[in-house]
């Protein structure tokens, strides 16, 4: 990156230079950067959407390299918007915007992804309205691809109620105190776990009884109804679990809540893992912490983070710069519930719950 970074100073110094030399104050300009052709759009322009094929792909938008005066990478990204809103002084403003990466040149969205897409830019459910859709390259500046016009049809996600279960080793087969998982769409589960040792082992109930259940196929992420194939979670440790008997495959994802901050022993670098209850559905962890600030974070990572408003509060807020501090040194008993819908669609509340008890 520090190449491009001088490349660029030079490019510019030698523009300042060019202009000082020109006895008729000519003003120079950059080289003319423009998409080579326009973007391509896969299968079609018009689109049905339906909740049933909430996880097919719903359209792929291409585009060629654009090429900058200088070699860097240009990063590209979609811009979606009604048209009443890509003409004018406030064209584009209200645009959603997804970027893409660094020199990759292709997107691909899923039915359940351009329907939020859409619905979230307004257009009316259940009816053909139109959509533009734009491809932006940037790297000294800015550039746009031509305009493409969509046909969407929308669909209501539909309100949802239900849950299944998850016995298994980590609670000894009991389907009466086992896991819930809820549904945040037709027929999708989600719910959370912590596994411990080799208690890996579970089946998934459609009820509270042994009724009706579903166990491993011909592989671990396959689901069978009545088989007595175990399933099995892939180690020790926390995940989302994701089940989906539409399709009738379940995934598990490694999840972990944890705290961060100067009072534990990863500072601002390292969070502690916390572990999930499922019987109380929250995330707890028992640790020595030391006088220093405490706050949330998700995967050991800020992209998502709560912090206090206000440190007499037990409630805080998402992306709050502020922490709780932990002032007499000792063993913490700490605690950490949020209300998840669905993360990928809905994205995270913007309050939670914790409590900090010392012990």
């Amino acid at each position: 990156m520090k190449k491009y970074i001088n490349r660029l100073f030079a490019l510019t110094a030698l523009l300042i230079v060019g202009a000082a030399c020109e006895n008729d104050a000519e003003l120079t300009y950059l080289k003319d950067v423009q998409f080579p052709s326009e973007i391509k759009i896969a299968p079609s322009t018009t689109f049905v959407l339906l909740e049933d094929n909430a996880d097919a792909d719903a359209i792929t938008i291409s585009w060629d390299k654009v090429t900058f005066p200088i070699e860097a990478p240009v990063t590209y990204a979609v811009q979606f918007d009604v048209p009443s809103d890509v003409t004018g002084s406030n064209a584009w403003l209200h645009a959603t915007r997804i970027e893409v990466g660094q020199d990759v040149l292709s997107k691909t969205f899923s039915v359940r992804d351009f329907n939020k897409i859409a619905t979230d830019l307004g257009l009316p459910i259940d009816k053909a309205s139109k959509l533009i859709v734009r491809v932006e390259a940037q790297m000294d500046r800015k550039v746009f691809s031509k305009n493409v016009e969509l046909t969407v049809t929308p669909y209501e996600k539909a309100v949802v109620f239900g849950e299944i279960y998850m016995p298994g080793d980590y609670q000894g087969w009991a389907v009466e105190t086992a896991a819930t998982l809820t549904a945040i769409e037709k027929g999708v589960y989600q719910g959370y776990m912590t596994a411990e040792g080799t208690a890996l082992a579970f089946k998934l109930n459609t009820a509270r009884t042994w009724a009706e259940f579903y166990g491993a196929g011909a592989t671990n992420e396959d689901l069978v109804r009545m088989d007595d194939d175990n399933l099995f979670l892939p180690s020790a440790g926390s995940y989302q679990i994701k089940v989906n008997l539409n399709s009738l495959k379940w995934s598990a994802t490694a999840y972990a809540w944890g705290i961060v901050g100067t009072s534990q022993a990863g500072g601002w670098d390292n969070s502690t893992p916390m572990s999930y209850d499922h019987q109380t559905k929250t995330w707890k962890v028992t640790a020595d912490l030391v006088p220093g600030a405490l706050k949330f974070r998700l995967n050991n990572k800020w992209d998502v983070n709560y912090g206090p408003a206000d440190e007499s509060k037990n409630v805080i807020t998402k992306d709050n710069a502020g922490a709780y501090t932990i002032s007499e040194a000792g063993t913490y008993e700490v605690t950490f519930t949020i209300d998840e819908t669905d993360p990928n669609t809905n994205g995270y509340p913007a309050t939670a719950n914790c409590t900090i008890v010392k012990k």
